[in-house]
């Protein structure tokens, strides 16, 4: 991206939330990153000063997305795009057995993205040439209950975000979704890769400006990009 552009991340604790924040940093646009408590994020803080705006993270829950919504209303009062890092989640409850942990994660991120798309909207907006990106990690990607089930917007976050396509293409809004090729695909099957964080960020902000609607990303481990957290 050649021009300076005001860019939320969420999912930016750790992994490629972290590595997308520290991509677009270097390359001179001001980010706000929404997450946990992070020293990675504590250190891009003090080399990168106001450059970086730190949001809520819990966007899960429409009151932390709300305010995360006003305080980028207040500090910059637009937005150009918006990276939905939706892989893991950073505040899971440590005592989920791991029959409830995968259901857990694709129930919060359907919540976090419809939330914070929401508290986005009016910002985006306002933005030059706004745009939307949602990364999806395989663990956000899978459907929810019973499998031989159709998707929906109610039990798969892909869906959901394909249903959001008409509304933002009225909005001029442009959106990617970046998953793993769904297993029902009828194409042949992606190879999975070697990603890691650093790449795969350098590789997604190069995409950004291209604006394509879909994007495979198979990766061969997935907590390298998307760590659960301890």
């Amino acid at each position: 991206m050649n021009t300076r552009r005001s860019i939320w991340v969420t999912g930016a604790s750790s992994g490629l939330g972290v590595a997308l924040v520290e991509r677009l940093l270097e390359q001179g646009h001001r980010v706000a990153a929404s997450g946990r408590e992070s020293q990675q994020l504590d250190q891009l803080n003090q080399h990168f000063g106001k450059q970086l705006l730190r949001l809520p993270g819990a966007l899960h829950k429409a009151e932390q997305a709300q305010a995360a919504g006003q305080r980028l209303q207040e500090a910059w009062g637009t937005l150009d795009t918006l990276i939905i890092n939706a892989g893991t989640c950073d505040y899971l409850d440590a005592s989920l057995g791991v029959d409830r942990l995968f259901d857990t994660i694709v129930t919060s991120n359907l919540q976090a993205s419809e939330h914070c798309l929401g508290a986005a909207l009016g910002l985006l907006k306002a933005g030059n040439r706004p745009q939307v990106m949602a990364v999806l990690s395989r663990h956000a990607a899978q459907q929810l209950y019973n499998p031989n089930q159709p998707t929906t917007a109610c039990n798969s976050l892909h869906h959901w975000l394909r249903e959001q396509r008409p509304a933002l293409s009225v909005l001029k809004i442009d959106l990617t979704v970046v998953a793993p090729q769904p297993l029902k695909s009828p194409l042949p099957l992606a190879m999975p890769e070697d990603w890691d964080p650093q790449r795969t960020a350098q590789e997604l902000v190069a995409r950004l400006d291209v604006r394509e609607r879909e994007l495979v990303l198979e990766v061969l481990n997935t907590d390298s990009l998307w760590p659960l957290p301890n």
